[in-house]
């Protein structure tokens, strides 16, 4: 029997196929990366291929009008319908008949999906809890009548399943075959059971991976038949009207009756609300959003949750659970498939929660072996050390002063925020760079600017406090020094205030508060990081790797430079964007992932700042900016000028 060559591009598998075999077959002996739910048999119209009659040079082949065996009426009702792209063929009908080069699309490709968002990538098989099979159940007969249900599982044998159907699948069975001549698609979950039925359209599966943070809430919803990311979005975190910081919203539940619930509920209207704004915008059927993976730090998981987090608001910070924990998404309320399930992946302990997990396991593999640290800069810093073969984590409570509250001109990171600062030390002019314009903007020629500014964000203000410090308008200790430019400061009360932007109505001022509100936050971090490094006994670093949104704008020079992470070099310094979001979609993907978390989360040694006794003593040593002028003396004697003036006006 003649034998043809057959190229699969763009991944270059080269095999051979006899006259009976489709392009489907090939590839699966081959394991090309191909879609199909149906087992190649027509019907799902997933296994897309594109083939170019001519000469391929590059791979030696001359491919003919006859390579592939003629056109098929399965093919002809894919087209008819909608769901068969023009110019290509189904790999399952298409018998191959001389030497081929098949170029399978990327809407066709099924495994080894890369995806990146804010700097974080990974590679995975796709492998989700949630897997399509579409079926053709067999005509019933009075002489052999076993049950629709019965049926049904035998034909998923064929994908080496062994399930049975739920409720919901049973009810939807017979009216879906009935109307599509005995033809499905089953839903199945954990190669076990069977949580739906659809009928045999071109439907795709989602899943949502979401980051609840205490700021802000991240939700990424991914096709989960084909890998892809379709939809993103972020929004306020609607608790914080409860609070500013985690122990505020703590201590609202235990100071308000019912409290709990008020915060619950809000968070889970916000995600409702963001989930059908992406079943809307993608048009999505009710049903075809089934799985959900979150994150979140433990007060944000544990009211996701319905749990009460006031534990967590005193010693010892004890979880109500940290294993991996799946909940239907009904109970939620979150208005998706009453088949949808919620994953919440493992806590370490204490107040280091699934979001950090999620950090660490987009991670795992690069900090193996080294000496790695991984910090997501957020209301709480949450730190991640390994070292020697061990791994160790921490939170420590640095506030929301990084993420631009509790600062005077603060503001989030959004179109019109300072986001780049340098300061002149001669002059004190400041040039600036805001989120929406590439240009350095400066006000020091008397021109006006030609965008609006709305405040400072949190990587504005790191570069501010470097800035003031290196050029000596504030003391080691966070004192200003207003002697040093008094052309750009302001008495303000018993303190002063410095002048970064001068513009006509829009002036942007730094307050001593805010030196105060940055060194408490960079204090307490530090003085976690320090107990990391005690702990595992590591002096230096071969990584820090700055996880989360904030993270993602920092520059490592002026990182290192503020010293909030002890010994670090600017060089070692890298930000790797929403890694706990990431972390979410990746056990989404794959449930080797998911399962390999597990395992290692329980090797994660925990460190607790709150009883540690040389916390208070980093975090003092912490407070200094270390390029500041050693001295404050000068600024003390200016501090009491100012005093002197106040009382002589009064």
């Amino acid at each position: 029997m003649t034998e043809h060559k057959v190229i699969f591009t763009p991944s270059g598998i080269r095999a051979t196929a006899d006259g009976e075999q489709t392009v489907y077959d090939v590839a699966l002996a081959a394991g090309v990366d191909l879609q199909s739910i149906c087992g190649g048999k027509g019907m799902c119209n997933r296994c897309q291929v594109e083939v170019e009659p001519g000469n391929h040079a590059k791979y030696g082949v001359t491919v003919g009008e006859n390579a592939l065996s003629d056109w098929t009426e399965s093919e002809q009702r894919g087209v008819d319908k909608g769901r068969l792209q023009a110019g290509r063929r189904l790999a399952c009908r298409a018998k191959v008949q001389g030497d081929v080069v098949v170029d399978v699309p990327a809407d066709a490709r099924e495994y080894d999906t890369s995806i990146s968002k804010a700097s974080v990538a990974f590679l995975t098989e796709l492998d989700p809890a949630v897997t399509l099979h579409m079926l053709e159940l067999p005509q019933q007969g009075l002489d052999d009548n076993p049950s629709d249900a019965e049926a049904l599982s035998a034909a998923l044998r064929q994908f080496g399943i062994e399930a049975s159907p739920k409720h919901r699948a049973l009810v939807k069975l017979q009216p879906i075959l009935a109307k599509n001549d005995r033809r499905l698609i089953a839903v199945v979950r954990d190669d076990h059971q069977v949580i739906d039925v659809w009928p045999p359209e071109m439907f795709h599966v989602y899943g949502a991976a979401i980051d609840i943070g205490s700021t802000s809430i991240a939700l990424y919803l991914y096709d989960l038949s084909q890998g892809e990311l379709a939809y993103e979005a972020s929004a306020m975190n609607p608790q914080i009207r409860f609070g500013e910081d985690l122990m505020s919203r703590v201590s609202y539940c235990m100071l308000n009756k019912g409290g709990e619930e008020k915060l619950t509920k809000a968070v889970r209207e916000q995600i409702a609300a963001m989930l059908e704004q992406a079943r809307a915008t993608l048009n999505l059927g009710h049903n075809q959003i089934l799985e959900i993976v979150a994150v979140g730090n433990p007060i944000m998981h544990h009211l996701f949750l319905g749990i009460s987090p006031v534990e967590l608001g005193q010693a010892p910070f004890t979880l109500a659970v940290k294993e991996l924990f799946e909940i239907p998404a009904r109970l939620l309320d979150l208005g998706i498939s009453e088949s949808a399930r919620v994953t919440m992946l493992p806590l370490v302990g204490g107040h280091v929660g699934a979001d950090t997990t999620g950090a660490y396991l987009t991670q795992i593999d690069r900090m193996d072996g080294r000496s790695v640290l991984l910090v997501d800069i957020g209301t709480n810093a949450e730190i991640v050390l390994s070292h020697g073969g061990k791994v160790a984590a921490a939170s420590s409570p640095t506030g929301p002063a990084f993420e631009g509250a509790e600062i005077s001109a603060g503001v989030r990171a959004s179109k019109g925020a300072i986001e780049r600062v340098r300061i002149d030390p001669a002059t004190g002019a400041s040039k600036v760079r805001i989120i929406g314009h590439g240009e350095w903007l400066s006000d020091s020629d008397g021109s006006v600017l030609p965008h609006r500014i709305s405040g400072i964000c949190g990587s504005g203000i790191f570069e501010v406090m470097v800035e003031l410090a290196d050029a000596g308008f504030i003391d080691r200790g966070g004192l200003f020094r207003p002697q040093a430019c008094p052309a750009r400061f302001v008495a303000d009360g018993n303190s002063w205030k410095f002048l970064l932007v001068d513009q006509p109505g829009a002036q942007i001022w730094v307050k001593q508060t805010d030196i105060r509100s940055v060194q408490l936050a960079k204090a307490a971090l530090a003085a976690g990081v320090r107990l990391l490094t005690d702990h595992l006994g590591c002096e230096t670093f071969d990584e820090v790797l700055l996880a989360g949104a904030f993270g993602n704008h920092l520059d490592a020079d002026y990182v290192a430079r503020i010293g909030i992470i002890p010994g670090a070099e600017a060089a070692q310094i890298s930000s790797i964007g929403n890694a706990a979001g990431m972390g979410a979609a990746m056990a989404m993907f794959n449930r080797a992932e998911q399962r390999k978390l597990v395992e290692a989360v329980r090797k994660i040694e925990k460190v607790e700042t709150a009883t540690e006794p040389k916390f208070q003593d980093y975090f003092v040593e912490a407070m200094a900016f270390p390029t500041a002028p050693q001295t404050n003396d000068e600024n003390k004697q200016g501090r009491g000028r100012r005093r002197r003036s106040r009382d002589r006006t009064a």
